[in-house]
């Protein structure tokens, strides 16, 4: 029996455990990336375990995220990271140099390797045929001072391609189409592989659009064989000698597999407010809209634009609609300069972005009040472009260049042909935005910088004999990362002070929630389905906390989010019986008697509900290892602890 490409590149650097689905294994790392939303902490972890230099083949910082400097904090993070970077033995892709799975796609990049990045959108370097996983910064800071990244060993779904996608439908509406089929919890635990026929006519830019939002599923990662077309582009970029030809074995047998025709594919969208809620463009309608937005790591390719600069050339943005385009590198603008393509842009009244996440992350750019926004970006959750009512449609870059001309939600494969582009062969290479680490001999010599808005993060105790809480917040099914610990221009400079920045934790679904929670001192919070679904930044974590929250039970987690409460001594319980859900109200007063014993016999954690008088069974699914992280109050503990 023939193995996958999955099982293939896991085999090659598995360390730890067996390759036997639902166990825990572990991997060893080539490559991490950070940026700097999530880099900071990252990087106060690394500190703390005594590395003086990651041992990882290549370690990036990347800046993208906090690029609007209203004040100190930002720039003072900047500036952290370079010189922690420097010390440390990390390559520095500086302010402007792009954004992280862009230019790691283009630079850094190579087939059959392991990448983890502490960002949940690192899976773009499966379209390269890297097998690479979004962690949390401390899981990517064990991987910096070489040791193992865990992970369930997961299931493998083959998403069989066929055909060829037709004028105006892109890789985007491939990737809507299979969160359409399977939904925003279909990929947990899994790895989707793609395969047939239909993937040779997708460039390594396309399959990273499909990659990258492979995140929306859960998916643990998603990859693409490395063929021709990956030599092709590795050439394109000076780099053909980090070519390595990867593909499943004829025979390999996949757990479940999942046939998409491409040739029966049209323009689709993701509806407010979920990447799942897919529709397709004639199906919604010629509604009118009021921005749209072009860029993110999904669809900020030298491809996407040039589309994009082909369909404007010559025609105006509509009157009442404001079109914002982000390049995702300094490389991409810089040849969409040099071939004339940005001056098509700017003379349509498209308005220039600097190379960085940007709109996607709420970090300007926010629509108006009840404004509809096309993006060609991953996420749609509510309020996470900025606005409260903001209705977010994720679309690909031909819908929302052709929409931004008409003022309406417009079907592309409406307007003709489509305008002929041609690829370059060759790209500008200029890694002057890149800058090396500090040899070891000049290392101890480099100062840190840190700034007054650099906090120490906190630390866990190790888990008492029982837990008695109040149920300080009750929530729903699907609550993101975004709900939990929101980002945007206003808080995403307090990522590096964790006292700040919960003070706005969970305040899109209650702001009272803070104030509440360091009131009671310890509490719980109880929640529906897929809980933490979304980005891996752990400071959804790390708030609730410093906020002394001690549990989360759900009916289920997102797979990052849970490893990142696993990884700070948190509780992720899951309900026996879901309908014990209904029955919990917030304000309620619980206990977990034998807490401490139980996860130690690895037996049921029995919960009981004082102040209603009943009690009711969770489940805490864990390995050896996080069972030890539970007891020690997380990771780092453990790690102190066993030297």
């Amino acid at each position: 029996m023939g193995l996958t490409l999955t099982e293939k590149i896991i085999k090659e650097h598995i360390v730890d455990g067996e390759m036997i689905k639902g166990t825990e294994i572990g991997l060893r790392i080539d490559q991490t990336l950070t940026q700097d939303a999530t880099g900071t902490m990252a990087y106060l972890q690394f500190e703390a375990m005594g590395v003086d230099r990651v041992k990882t083949e290549r370690s990036v910082a990347y800046i993208d995220h906090n690029t609007l400097q209203s004040g100190f904090e930002n720039a003072d993070d900047h500036r952290f990271i370079g010189s922690v970077a420097k010390k440390h033995g990390i390559w520095f892709s500086r302010p402007g140099n792009g954004i992280c799975h862009q230019v790691h796609l283009e630079r850094f990049g190579k087939p059959g390797k392991t990448l983890i990045g502490s960002d949940s959108h690192t899976p773009t370097g499966g379209g390269i045929g890297m097998f690479a996983c979004g962690a949390g910064g401390l899981d990517v800071a064990v991987a910096m001072g070489g040791g193992a990244y865990y992970i369930t060993m997961p299931e493998v779904v083959n998403i069989k391609l066929t055909g060829k996608l037709n004028d105006w439908v892109s890789a985007k509406d491939v990737i809507l189409k299979v969160l359409q089929i399977l939904s925003v919890k279909g990929g947990v635990g899994k790895v989707m592989e793609y395969s047939g026929d239909g993937v040779l006519s997708l460039s390594v830019p396309e399959r990273a659009t499909i990659t990258n939002m492979g995140a929306e599923l859960g998916a643990t990662t998603s990859i693409f064989p490395s063929d021709e077309t990956t030599r092709a582009f590795l050439k394109a970029q000076g780099r053909e000698e980090d070519y390595v030809p990867l593909a499943a074995d004829p025979d390999a047998v996949y757990d479940k597999t999942v046939e998409i025709d491409l040739s029966t594919l049209e323009p689709l969208a993701a509806c407010p407010h979920s990447p799942d809620n897919v529709k397709s463009i004639n199906e919604i309608g010629n509604i009118k809209i009021d921005q749209v937005c072009i860029g993110s790591c999904t669809n900020s390719s030298m491809q996407d634009l040039l589309k994009v600069a082909h369909i404007l050339k010559g025609k105006t943005v509509h009157p009442d609609v404001s079109l914002a385009i982000a390049p995702g590198s300094k490389q991409v603008y810089n040849m969409m300069a040099q071939c004339g393509a940005l001056s098509d842009l700017i003379d349509a009244g498209a308005r220039i972005l600097e190379c960085a996440c940007g709109p996607c992350i709420g970090m300007g750019q926010s629509p108006n009040s009840h404004g509809i926004s096309l993006r060609t970006f991953n996420r749609n959750f509510e309020g996470r472009s900025g606005t409260k009512d903001g209705q977010i449609y994720l679309v690909s870059p031909e819908t929302a260049a052709i929409s931004a001309i008409t003022g309406v939600l417009t079907d592309p494969r409406t307007i003709g042909a489509m305008p002929p582009y041609v690829m370059p062969e060759r790209f500008i290479i200029n890694d002057n935005m890149v800058t090396p680490p500090a040899s070891p001999e000049e290392a101890p010599s480099v100062e840190i910088l840190r700034g007054p808005n650099i906090k120490p993060f906190p630390i866990n105790k190790p888990l008492p004999e029982s837990i008695e809480a109040g149920v300080t917040l009750k929530v729903g099914d699907n609550i993101t990362t975004d709900h939990i610990m929101p980002a945007g221009a206003k808080i995403l400079p307090l990522r590096s002070n964790i006292p700040a920045i919960s003070e706005f934790c969970f305040t899109v679904c209650d702001e009272t929630f803070p104030k509440r929670a360091k009131e009671a001192g310890k509490s719980i919070i109880v929640g529906g389905s897929n809980y933490g679904q979304g980005s891996s930044r752990e400071h959804a974590a790390l708030a609730p906390l410093y906020l002394g929250v001690k549990a989360i039970i759900c009916k289920s987690f997102a797979r990052i989010h849970k490893q990142n409460l696993i990884n700070n001594g948190i509780l992720p319980l899951t309900f026996v019986n879901e309908a014990d859900y209904d029955r919990i109200d917030q304000g309620d007063e619980l206990a977990l008697p034998d807490v401490k014993t139980e996860v130690e016999n690895g037996s049921k954690i029995i919960v009981k509900d004082i102040t209603k008088g009943f009690e009711f069974e969770t489940t805490l699914e864990l390995s050896g290892r996080g069972k030890a992280m539970i007891l020690e109050g997380g990771l780092l503990n453990c790690t102190k602890k066993n030297g």
